[in-house]
């Protein structure tokens, strides 16, 4: 009787144990490493997941880009910029998915292998921590910047608001060696392409008034573009600010509530 007893009692703790288990892994929550897989390549990228998420209901999902200097293979780095600092900072104000992608070595956001494994990692956030797809969010920084336009105007319709931050369309002269694309070569007014892609999609742009590294004017032409098309767009330049207008915009209170607000209508 004492040996069946035991028996059950064994059970018990298994079943127990396994339950507690699987609760832990179903609330897993902060900054999680992640991998996704495209073609034969392998991608490591980290999701930012609220404490308060749960399955009970759909999650709003933001696709931050990171700028030129976080570029590599670790799966890290890009957490250490950004929207993942201002998380760090103000972490009540992000009841939301955000996923960070790292795009590889001397390549930029725009590259076609980028956008790619981005969206994959996105795609893949989404089913695994159960996203509202008609709130999915697209912003980056400099290089991600230029990602967040080239992503935006060749997937329509994907995002419901999107936060470009001193980022562009035409690199600086200095860069123009690297043959960044973010419109194509033929579009004879590239800024006017790209805001016809975004058509009414709601942008915010941010930009520093003394960004000697993207000039503001790269930020402004595409306001004037997004304007003239009809769009939906908001400008903020940051009068003595240089290149970092990233801390800037990512604190703004009203930013992640106006982002939030946003919703794809069928």
């Amino acid at each position: 009787m004492q040996s069946i007893l035991s028996s059950l009692l064994m059970c018990f703790f298994m079943v127990a144990g396994f339950s507690a288990t699987v609760w832990t892994r179903d609330r897993e929550t902060g900054f999680l490493n992640r991998t996704v897989k495209v073609g034969s390549e392998v991608y490591r990228y980290q999701v930012y997941v609220p404490q308060q998420w749960s399955r009970q209901r759909k999650w709003p999902v933001i696709l931050f880009l990171h700028g030129a200097g976080e570029r590599g293979s670790d799966g890290f780095i890009q957490t250490e910029v950004g929207i993942a600092k201002a998380i760090r900072i103000y972490n009540d104000r992000f009841p939301v998915i955000v996923v960070m992608p790292q795009c590889r070595k001397d390549v930029w956001w725009p590259a076609e292998a980028m956008q790619g494994q981005a969206l994959a990692s996105l795609e893949q956030a989404v089913k695994e921590f159960h996203g509202d797809r008609a709130r999915l969010y697209l912003t980056g920084l400099s290089m991600g910047g230029y990602g967040t336009w080239a992503i935006a105007a060749k997937h329509p319709g994907l995002f419901a608001a999107l936060t470009p931050i001193c980022g562009g369309v035409k690199l600086p002269e200095r860069l123009r060696a690297q043959q960044v694309s973010v419109a194509p070569a033929e579009a004879a007014d590239p800024y006017g392409y790209i805001a016809g892609k975004v058509g009414r999609t709601p942008v915010w742009i941010f930009h520093g008034g003394d960004d000697k590294t993207v000039p503001p004017g790269e930020s402004i032409k595409m306001n004037q573009a997004l304007q003239a098309a009809g769009g939906q767009v908001k400008y903020t330049e940051y009068p003595g600010v240089g290149h970092n207008s990233w801390d800037k915009a990512y604190a703004e209170p009203e930013w992640i509530r106006w982002i939030l607000s946003q919703r794809l209508t069928k």
